[in-house]
């Protein structure tokens, strides 16, 4: 092995742990977000009740997301990590409907570690394919928008009916 390749490898090994430490810090403050939104909302419930009962769409929100936590409610958790702010109506919609830490902390941290690899990995693999362009740009905001509304659609989708 030559030096030129030993240098490779090394930085590549310190590529791979400032990512892999850039996953865990973004995973980290997000499921620190959530959690600050869910304590929000747990001890605000009654104020939240209120103006949410002001809107139609908020209202019928609300009751959906109660559904579909009621039901277990992980996926959605995960799911509503890439819908435009959909983590903040899960994490809010968990506080208000008083569930408890224990089955909601876990899906979060699911989701934010999904969502920071995405979002690192499509930064990573984007600048490395693309390189440090305008096309690139275009490209990781055409993804991110891409999985967001994948995410609105999923969620939004009408529940089958069971028979």
């Amino acid at each position: 092995m030559c030096i030129r390749d030993r240098g490779e490898a090394a930085q590549g090994r310190a590529g791979f742990s400032d990512m892999f430490a850039l996953v865990m810090c973004a995973a980290t403050a997000s499921v620190m977000g959530d959690m600050v939104a869910y304590r929000v909302a747990w001890r605000g419930g009654d104020r939240f009740d209120r103006a949410i009962a002001r809107s139609r769409r908020l209202t019928a929100a609300q009751a959906r997301i109660g559904t579909a936590l009621l039901r277990g409610g992980g996926p959605l958790v995960v799911l509503a990590r890439f819908a435009p702010a959909g983590r903040s109506v899960v994490s809010l919609g968990a506080g208000v409907m008083h569930r408890r830490v224990a089955e909601f902390l876990p899906w979060s941290a699911l989701a934010g570690l999904t969502w920071a690899a995405y979002s690192v990995s499509l930064g990573y693999f984007g600048g490395q394919w693309l390189g440090a362009s305008w096309l690139s740009t275009a490209v990781s905001v055409f993804a991110l928008f891409a999985a967001g509304s994948g995410a609105v659609y999923l969620m939004r989708r009408p529940e089958e009916s069971e028979a």
